[in-house]
């Protein structure tokens, strides 16, 4: 059994959780038919908790909110039994193990494995993963960079031709593959829908509005589509549905405006972690995953 503890969002915006946490029918094509709402689970990771967004539920050092897009598809669909065991930080290994926390390199507690949630009556499953694995968030916040004529950062990862995070983001399929079979075993009547992720920043970024160069803005959302084109492979490929975020997304980037935006750049213009949904991201998530439920 493992148990780390492991800092959440990768440092982002721990000290403003602490500070928010302690103030305050027929879509299920493989299930029986019935008139009653779903008995969902959400499965995942920041993206799919809401760090930052109000309200908070749950641990803390979670990150968990009311108005993430589980909860948001809960509602409705009328959920019948409804399980969010999202939290941030999460990777595959937290499915299967228990998941130590920690806000500001403080123990915070340990949360079951996410796949305790799962029963053979679970209906609906949602599943967020793999930005933790592959460090997408960790290696973003280090390629920030104010000074226009430095090194591109991109140079550093692709030294000597060899693409270091397009090789992990390819080590991750056996593990996302092995995550829907877990699902698929633990609750053979379930709907899986695996989601991608979002659209961070547009092609040749803003510079100095987010602090990417082009050349790096463009690389980091690159990593970011071939990690969504390897969860779609995967998820097909073993039972799953893939949902795409990251094309409904144009737009909506960290570029545009505060009103337009659904994810956040390395500064927040709402209550929401640096580098992650808003809630504005969440709530048009839970609109493409659930007309995506309906729709089928």
């Amino acid at each position: 059994m493992r148990v780390e503890h492991r800092s959440v969002w990768l440092r982002s915006g721990v000290a403003a959780l602490v500070a928010a946490g302690l103030a305050g029918a027929g879509f299920l094509t493989a299930a029986p038919a019935s008139a009653s709402g779903p008995d969902y689970v959400a499965l995942g990771d920041s993206m799919a908790s809401g760090p930052l967004v109000p309200d908070i539920t749950g641990p803390v050092a979670c990150g968990r909110s009311t108005h993430n897009y589980a909860h948001l598809l809960a509602t409705r669909f009328a959920a019948t039994q409804f399980k969010d065991v999202t939290c941030s930080g999460a990777a595959t290994e937290d499915l299967t193990n228990p998941m130590g926390l920690s806000i500001g390199g403080v123990p915070a507690g340990t949360v079951p494995a996410q796949f305790d949630a799962l029963t053979s009556g679970t209906t609906l499953v949602t599943l967020t993963m793999g930005g933790n694995d592959v460090g997408l968030v960790g290696v973003a916040q280090g390629c920030v960079q104010f000074n226009p004529f430095a090194t591109p950062c991109k140079d550093k990862y692709t030294a000597g031709g060899v693409d270091q995070i397009g090789q992990r983001i390819e080590a991750f399929a056996p593990k996302i593959a092995a995550a829907v079979d877990g699902i698929r075993a633990r609750s053979p009547h379930a709907r899986v829908l695996v989601t991608g992720y979002g659209l961070y920043i547009k092609p040749g970024g803003c510079w100095p509005t987010q602090p990417w160069p082009a050349p790096d803005a463009d690389y980091l959302q690159s990593k970011v589509d071939q990690l969504n084109q390897v969860i779609s492979t995967q998820a097909a490929a073993h039972g799953a549905e893939y949902v795409d975020v990251a094309g409904p997304s144009v737009g909506h980037d960290a570029c545009r405006s505060v009103s337009a935006r659904w994810v956040e750049g390395v500064v927040s213009s709402h209550p929401a972690a640096p580098l992650h949904p808003n809630s504005q991201g969440e709530a048009a998530y839970a609109d493409i995953i659930g007309n995506q439920i309906a729709g089928s």
